[in-house]
């Protein structure tokens, strides 16, 4: 693509103390973040403001979607003491509103489940008024895995479908869309608060995301964040188009007239992205 990235995808990157703090506090209890692995636009913004997605189960995931900068390498042992050292870092963070995710781990049985729904309660037993969001791999569908996780009670469960399915071929050869759906589906009749997000400019129509968004509906989804796809090195895909502010704007005012609780809808949003600001929906 030879179009120069837009004035309203430019990000100011700060360096306050809030930020050395969140970086300090991440290096030393030994944590990974989505926002360093998967080269998040927003990380000097959510970390000036102590808030950090933490992803567990190592920086290295057994899948290699075409967007995403994880590493993806055979992975290393799972560290038992994670858990506790996340939810050391959610103290340390004074945070009120924390966030989880995970590279994939295809080599585990339950695909990391375990480790899922122990990291979960550490944070709950360390920090009872911290609510907690997950983003979630789909555990190859396997329902029990789920469940587990479920069991947990995370106040929020993610699980991104990432695009459009005519595009998952491209994208994400590994994924399965009707997997993902599926896994968004009997999350909330599990009784979870269930959430879901994607990216566009990946080549994908206006229609096929509205499309998209309504089979999210279809299948329980709460919740729905729409971003722009930002290529994060010249391995990966490169960017079809840039979308403009105004049809995100057109996702969210379409998406909560067709009933969503809340569209969260920009250039920069992310799955977590002020993800803090769901909490008004918990009860």
């Amino acid at each position: 693509m030879k179009e120069h990235k837009p004035d309203w995808l430019k990000v100011k990157i700060t360096v306050g103390q809030n930020f050395k703090r969140v970086r300090q506090i991440v290096r030393q209890n030994h944590l990974h973040t989505v926002c360093q692995e998967a080269h998040c636009p927003n990380q000097s913004e959510c970390w000036e403001r102590r808030a950090a997605t933490f992803m567990i189960l190592g920086d290295r995931c057994t899948r290699n979607c075409r967007f995403c900068a994880v590493q993806s390498e055979k992975p290393l042992p799972v560290d038992p003491e994670e858990p506790q050292n996340v939810a050391r870092a959610v103290t340390l963070m004074g945070l009120k509103y924390c966030v989880i995710t995970s590279v994939t781990r295809d080599d585990l049985a339950d695909g990391g489940a375990a480790h899922w729904a122990a990291t979960v309660r550490a944070v709950r037993a360390g920090n009872p008024e911290c609510l907690i969001e997950l983003l979630i791999p789909d555990f190859r569908g396997d329902r029990e895995s789920l469940r587990s996780v479920i069991d947990a009670r995370p106040d929020v469960l993610g699980h991104n479908l990432e695009t459009v399915p005519d595009l998952y071929p491209r994208v994400r050869p590994q994924a399965d869309y009707a997997q993902s759906l599926r896994v968004l589906k009997h999350a909330g009749e599990m009784g979870a608060l269930t959430k879901t997000g994607i990216m566009v400019g990946l080549g994908e129509t206006k229609k096929q995301v509205m499309d998209l968004m309504r089979q999210a509906l279809d299948n329980g989804c709460a919740i729905f964040t729409v971003g722009q796809y930002l290529q994060p090195t010249k391995a990966h895909l490169p960017v079809d188009r840039y979308v403009h502010p105004d049809e995100f704007a057109f996702y969210r005012e379409y998406g909560e007239a067709a009933g969503f609780r809340k569209v969260i809808a920009g250039p920069l949003v992310r799955s977590s992205y002020h993800a803090d600001d769901l909490a008004a929906l918990i009860s």
